[in-house]
């Protein structure tokens, strides 16, 4: 089996995905995982969706809500440790700016500051450390694999502002996955109208049945300004009776929804 993954090598992602057996496949965008799953170059692509800190992955929401059928299959939950990296022969008290992805350069906040660098934003973590090999006066944030690959050292470990720094991966595919037992269901749904109370009726109808959300998140619409649609997770499969028949039941309520798929539950969110 192929396995999409939004690279290069040595990202969180790559970890996220090597958690799969398969081959791995790096792409240098979510948008290229998502494609190479649909025509079928790979079996299934991973992606990052959600970071406990910065919230959602708002590209990897519009594709899934506006531009492809595929569907999340899985869901993969890992913590994020951040490493400062360095030149092998480099010190830490020479590192005049640090590289990196715009996420973990935000999530490192406090820690930058307190060194008193620039920063300078890169496409990925794997990419800050390849640009730093050569830089003395330079250091990257990025993965321990990271340093590996690009021979660095580790100058310092754990460098997060908050120590409970997990990000939610997803699996996508053609289809998604078969009843567990313990499942997660994702949809999109849009309001017919905006009326007072609308959202509160739909939410009433997962509540009737004992249906548990696990988030709610609101995104512009893209067609115009004020108009928004909602990313909903809820306990359960969509091939579960009740779950069933509350989307059915919904469905004259909105203007649509979409199954973006049911997966096993990692862990508790």
């Amino acid at each position: 089996m192929k396995i999409g993954f939004f690279g290069p090598a040595g990202t969180f992602t790559e970890e996220a995905a090597s958690t799969l057996e398969g081959e791995l496949v790096s792409y240098d965008t979510i948008p290229e995982v998502f494609e190479a799953v649909h025509v079928g170059d790979v079996s299934v692509g991973v992606v990052p969706i959600e970071n406990s800190i910065e919230g959602s992955v708002g590209v990897t929401l519009d594709l899934l809500a506006h531009q492809y059928l595929l569907k999340i299959k899985g869901e993969i939950i890992l913590p994020i440790s951040h490493n400062l990296l360095i030149n092998s022969d480099g010190e830490l008290k020479d590192v005049k700016v640090v590289y990196s992805h715009y996420q973990p350069l935000s999530q490192c906040r406090m820690f930058l500051e307190k060194m008193g660098v620039r920063t300078q934003a890169t496409r990925s973590t794997a990419e800050a450390a390849e640009m730093i090999k050569n830089k003395k006066n330079a250091a990257a944030i990025g993965t321990r694999r990271a340093a590996s690959l690009y021979g660095l050292k580790i100058a310092a470990e754990d460098i997060q502002d908050h120590e409970n720094n997990m990000t939610r991966f997803v699996v996508i595919g053609l289809h998604d996955h078969a009843p567990t037992g313990k499942d997660k269901t994702s949809v999109v749904l849009c309001l017919s109208k905006d009326r007072p109370g609308g959202l509160y009726d739909i939410m009433g109808e997962f509540a009737s049945e004992n249906i548990n959300l696990t988030k709610i998140e609101s995104r512009p619409s893209k067609e115009k300004l004020g108009s928004y649609i909602f990313f909903v997770d809820l306990e359960g499969h969509h091939n579960d009776l009740k779950i069933m028949n509350v989307i059915n039941s919904i469905r004259s309520k909105v203007g649509y929804i979409k199954i973006l798929g049911s997966y096993p539950q990692e862990g508790d969110d």
